[in-house]
């Protein structure tokens, strides 16, 4: 197939915009961002093994937004797995289709989404792990106007969080978590997946006036931990007060707490309860249903989204790809609130 002068690979036919109707294409005009193969032609089965098989942006060169992998698990302290998160994610990624009709976008129709592939980290070693991460993050936002980083597990906030700050500075940070996070050493180690938010503060790199953790519960060390993160300057929204007040009350606070500040969203799929997201490597039960935490992304419209990431996914303790599916809708719901910034 040919079209302005550009041969089409089989099954892969031109993209129009119109809502509900998109279809993919892989065209050289820069109005046309290249996309994935029509799954009415080409079996989601088949095809690419990127996100939602959208192209390399090694074949693409530059995008608006690229996806990252960070495939990385010594920082946990329970179950070990994240680093088969970004594959399983990906793979999930094939049910995705090219129309959001909750926020009327097409999340990769206006603007060239890639995937950036996985960068290579560090397992042996905390601290060169977590400059790997920061290193691959610079080097592809040199490529990218924004990244969706899939993880791994959550100790790689911290490098992407500093890689954002060396290009445009402090941003607040909404994390949906089960957990805050922000404690000082697991076994001595400065580094793990309970410590990016401490550190991040320590660091300056968040606008922590307006920064939050959404969906925290269960057990914790000490009651100190509630007042430590407090003197670190972050507010909570908890599962029990999305419980009591509802999605549009935890919105509002969210909103207000945010304001007009360009955010980082951070998602560590255990926000979700482990009936939602078995796969991770430490579930807490009572959490987030996937419908809660959809419509919580969704009413983040309208915000500037910085960047983000999905992590904790652990694809051994999964079951019927529950926990993946769930990552990639996420994914696929911050592609949609970056189409619309």
């Amino acid at each position: 197939m040919t079209s302005f002068g550009v041969t089409i690979p089989s099954g892969w036919v031109a993209m129009s915009h119109a809502a509900g109707r998109a279809i993919m294409s892989v065209m050289s005009d820069e109005q046309d961002p290249a996309g994935p193969p029509d799954a009415r032609i080409v079996p989601r089965f088949a095809g690419p093994e990127t996100f939602a098989r959208l192209p390399r942006l090694a074949d693409v060169g530059r995008a608006d937004v690229a996806i990252l992998g960070a495939p990385f698990d010594s920082g946990v302290s329970y179950r070990p797995g994240a680093r088969f998160g970004p594959g399983a994610v990906r793979a999930a990624s094939k049910l995705l289709r090219p129309y959001h009709p909750a926020l009327d976008v097409h999340p990769w129709g206006t603007r060239q989404v890639a995937d950036a592939g996985d960068c290579a980290v560090n397992p042996f070693h905390l601290e060169q792990a977590v400059s790997d991460v920061e290193q691959a993050a610079a080097a592809t936002l040199e490529r990218a106007g924004k990244l969706v980083t899939i993880g791994g597990d959550h100790t790689i906030a911290l490098p992407l969080l500093r890689a954002l700050h060396a290009g445009r500075g402090s941003c607040a940070l909404l994390h949906f978590d089960a957990h805050l996070d922000t404690w000082d050493t697991y076994f001595g180690a400065s580094y793990t997946h309970g410590t990016p938010f401490r550190r991040a503060a320590e660091e300056g790199l968040l606008d922590l006036e307006h920064s939050m953790h959404v969906g925290i519960r269960g057990p914790l060390y000490t009651a100190g931990d509630l007042e430590d993160d407090a003197a670190l300057g972050y507010a909570i929204v908890s599962t029990r007060d999305v419980s009591t007040g509802g999605v549009e009350e935890a919105l509002r606070r969210i909103r207000e707490r945010v304001g007009e500040r360009p955010i980082y969203v951070s998602i560590d799929i255990d926000v979700l309860d482990p009936a939602h997201a078995p796969g991770t490597g430490t579930p807490e039960p009572g959490g987030l249903t996937t419908r809660e935490l959809q419509e919580l992304l969704r009413g983040l419209d309208g915000l500037e989204i910085a960047g983000a990431d999905v992590v904790e996914v652990s694809p051994p303790y999964d079951h019927a790809e529950i926990t993946a599916l769930a990552a990639a809708q996420v994914a696929y719901e911050l592609l949609a609130l970056l189409a619309r910034c």
